[in-house]
Parts: C-alpha cells; sequence; structure tokens
C-alpha cells in the first residue's frame, strides 16, 4: 500500500519542509507537537495535529512511545523524523517498524553502525572510503594511545564514540598531556552521552569541512549529489554551507562522488545520507557518516533540481530512484545562511515575540522558516529560527544576491545573526573562497582583541 498519511516526528522549519513536499506528492500529515509548539506554522497547515508532551524535549519530541501513540491514534502509515531529536535513533525506527508503519530513513542497521563513531569508521574503511590516521577502534590503555600519537605524530584528537557538536573532544599537542586529556574526553563523553569510550586521530592543522550527499534505493543502487562545503563553523555549529565547494575541480568530485557512491551501494544503503570529510591538500578523510537529512540539504536541491524529501519519500514507498547518476547536472551555485535567535556577536540565545517578519524573495531566494508576526519563539529548543537559501550561475553572482536578500529580510522583536552574515560577506576571504572550519573562530577572536 503506497503511503497516505506521514507523522512529521519533528518541529521548526524541517517539520514544515516535510509537511509541504507531502502535500505536493498529495499526501497528508499529521504534525506532532509540544504545549510550546501550539501555535507553530507547521501544526496550522498540517492535516491533523496532536499534542504530545510539555515542552521539555524529553517529555514530547523524544517521547518514543508518545509518538507511536499518535500515529496510531491519527492513522499515519509513516513517520518521518526530520533531522535532530529522533532520527538517528536506531532503536526508534525499529519501534516503528515493528508497529508496521514505514520509516522514512535508513535501515537501523546502517543508522546503528553509524551512529557509534568507531564502528562507523571500521565500516567506512572496509567500504574504501579514505580515513584520517589513527587508532583501530576504541582505546582505553593511555600507553597504547602513546604509542599511536607517536606513530601518526602531534597533535592528535581525541574523540568520543558517541555524540557529536564538539562534546568529547580534546586536542593534545604532546605526549604529557595525552594522559589526562584522555581522561577528561572519557568524563565529558559519559556526561554527555552516557559512554566514555574514545578514540585517537591525527589532527589536521587547517582542514575544510567537505560533505558529499548520497541517496540510496536499499538494493543495492545509489547516487551521489555532489558535494557540500560547510567550513564555516563555530564550536562545530555550521553557519553557512554552499554547494559546490570553491576547492575542489569537477575532476576531484566525479572521482570522490564515485567511491562514496559505490561504498553506499555495496552496504545497500536506504534514503538520504550525508558523508563527511575533512579535506586537506587535496586529501580526503572520513570523519562521520549521517544517516538522515541535513540542514544545509536545500543547496544541494538548487544546484541539482532534485528535492531530496520527496525522493525520502519515494524511497521509502519501494519506489526507485527517480534519477540516475549520468541524468545528474550541477549547475551554478547556491549559499545557505543559517539564521539563529542570537545575538550576533556573543551567540547568547535571544528567544522571544516576533513582532514584525518578512522573508526575502526574488529570483532564486528561498526562505526556510516557521516564522510569521505575532509568534513567540520558545526557549526550549534549538535556536535556528530560518535558512536563507540562495542561487546564482556563478559563485559571484550568488554572493550578491544573497547580500541583496539578507538586507531584505526583516526578523523584528528578537536578536539574530542576521548582521553576522552580512559582515561575513564582505570579508575578502570569504569573498574568495580561502576558509577553513578554524577560520570563523579565529576571526571572531580577532574582533574581540
Amino acid at each position: 500500500m503506497p503511503i497516505t498519511r506521514i507523522l512529521i516526528a519533528n518541529r521548526g522549519e524541517i517539520a514544515l519542509r516535510i509537511h509541504r513536499a507531502a502535500h505536493e506528492m498529495g499526501i497528508e500529515t499529521v504534525a506532532v507537537h509540544s504545549t510550546a509548539d501550539s501555535d507553530a506554522m507547521h501544526v496550522r497547515l498540517a492535516d491533523h495535529a496532536i499534542c504530545i508532551g510539555p515542552p521539555p524535549a524529553k517529555d514530547s519530541y523524544l517521547n518514543i512511545a508518545a509518538i507511536i501513540s499518535a500515529a496510531e491514534i491519527s492513522g499515519a502509515d509513516a513517520i518521518h523524523p526530520g533531522y535532530g531529536f529522533l532520527s538517528e535513533n536506531a532503536k526508534f525506527a525499529e519501534i516503528v517498524e515493528a508497529h508496521g508503519i514505514t520509516w522514512i530513513g535508513p535501515k537501523p542497521e546502517h543508522i546503528r553502525a553509524m551512529g557509534d563513531k568507531v564502528e562507523a569508521k571500521r565500516t567506512a574503511g572496509a567500504l574504501g572510503l579514505p580515513l584520517v590516521p589513527g587508532s583501530d577502534g576504541a582505546i582505553r590503555d593511555p600507553k597504547e594511545a602513546a604509542k599511536i600519537a607517536e606513530k601518526i605524530g602531534y597533535p592528535v584528537i581525541i574523540k568520543a564514540a558517541s555524540g557529536g557538536g564538539g562534546k568529547g573532544m580534546k586536542v593534545c599537542a604532546s605526549p604529557d598531556q595525552l594522559e589526562t586529556l584522555m581522561a577528561q574526553a572519557g568524563t565529558e563523553a559519559k556526561a554527555n552521552f552516557g559512554d566514555d569510550t574514545v578514540y585517537l586521530e591525527k589532527y589536521l592543522g587547517d582542514p575544510r569541512h567537505i560533505e558529499f550527499q548520497v541517496f540510496g534505493d536499499g538494493n543495492g543502487n545509489a547516487i551521489h549529489l555532489g558535494e557540500r562545503d560547510c567550513s564555516l563553523q563555530r564550536r562545530h555549529q555550521k553557519i553557512l554551507e554552499e554547494a559546490p565547494s570553491p576547492v575542489l575541480t569537477p575532476e576531484e568530485r566525479d572521482r570522490m562522488g564515485g567511491i562514496v557512491a559505490k561504498a553506499m551501494a555495496d552496504m545497500g544503503y536506504r534514503g538520504a545520507g550525508t558523508i563527511e570529510f575533512l579535506w586537506e591538500n587535496g586529501e580526503f578523510y572520513f570523519i562521520e557518516m549521517n544517516t538522515r537529512l541535513q540542514v544545509e540539504h536545500p543547496v544541494t536541491e538548487a544546484i541539482t533540481g532534485v528535492d531530496l524529501v520527496r525522493e525520502q519519500i519515494r524511497i521509502a514507498d519501494g519506489k526507485p530512484l527517480s534519477v540516475q547518476q549520468h541524468e545528474l547536472e550541477f549547475k551554478g551555485h547556491a549559499i545557505e545562511c543559517r539564521i539563529n535567535a542570537e545575538d550576533p556577536w556573543t551567540f547568547a540565545p535571544s528567544p522571544g515575540r516576533i513582532t514584525a517578519y518578512h522573508a526575502a524573495g526574488g529570483m532564486n531566494v528561498r526562505v526556510d522558516s516557521g516564522l510569521y508576526a505575532g509568534y513567540s519563539i520558545p526557549p526550549f529548543y534549538d535556536s535556528m529560527i530560518a535558512k536563507l537559501i540562495v542561487s546564482g550561475r556563478t559563485r559571484e553572482g550568488c554572493i550578491m544576491r544573497l547580500k541583496r536578500a539578507l538586507e531584505e529580510m526583516v526578523i523584528d522583536g528578537i536578536k539574530t545573526t542576521i548582521p553576522l552574515h552580512k559582515t561575513l560577506l564582505d570579508q575578502p576571504d570569504i569573498l574568495n573562497g580561502d576558509y577553513s572550519i578554524k577560520w570563523l573562530e579565529e576571526w571572531l577572536d580577532k574582533r574581540e582583541d
């Protein structure tokens, strides 16, 4: 039976994005929401809405029993998890499928394998993806860690096997720091993820963050949809993303894209995924795979013309990939600005009531947001409130359009990061595409001096 009603197990702009794709396919939607999100745009627009708990995410958007109950009550025959929350929770995916509900996402075993970074690295290596030099897996003995560090050379980075967002990560510059930093990373990982397992990698000096969008049909067929450059980051959180990367040649893209597509085909991967690499001096190093849709997926849509959410739904419905690799064309350039409800310079959260709102418009300008005048941004969730995506025939033209769109965007009543984005687009390094994952934090530090 084809999918007829999708429960959207998420909130904010991604919930609205999924709703729009579903309705364009003639599929009904069910919005689940906390009491804090009763007035959210996706709740207003969905065909059905069910409150699943109070504001804390653990009592609502992370409450598996409440979400499954809502699906059964509403007659939903599929669940789309969006990103964040339960999107990479293998147990949730298994429970969904055990209840006879279609899971719009990868196979649970692939979510589980790629969710543990040690296992993900082992899997990636077996699939032929290039790895950062480091330990073969989890490491607990400081003496063993010292031997590996000596072999690959300092500095090294100690990473939590579970989780992300910069938690449980420590850079070690010399042997005398190693044991102490391993203990600190393990403690931090335990506190944040309930798992103190860590592993060791070579610390790259000044890399870029480049990721490839992949799609598989679950039956051994897979494609890549090019790369995104997500190097502008603060505390491991992406600020601006663009596609294609300013540093890759078409030959590099084809070569690396072919490698990741083959890896996903060999894996039997199903649905959307993103394989993330550090890139330095022409070499790629696998860091992790996200088994879900990414926040920055619209830049890929802009240069390929492929609706990635629609594709997710089609694949979950048992249909083949709608496009083959040889049919894909990469046209022009696209950039996405993440607009957060934050002070643009201190990054302090700024929830509150929107007194005026105007979305930027014009040719090749897209705004993904659930904002409207009078809406109150709750203080309980991630601070991202909008994504501004523009595209153009060239990178230079795209930047000029983005500058114009940022000038046109109005979000009053709270502080936002729009002034930061305007300032960034005046910096010569950004205009030249000459930046790494360290650039933004170093630039912000210089502003404070």
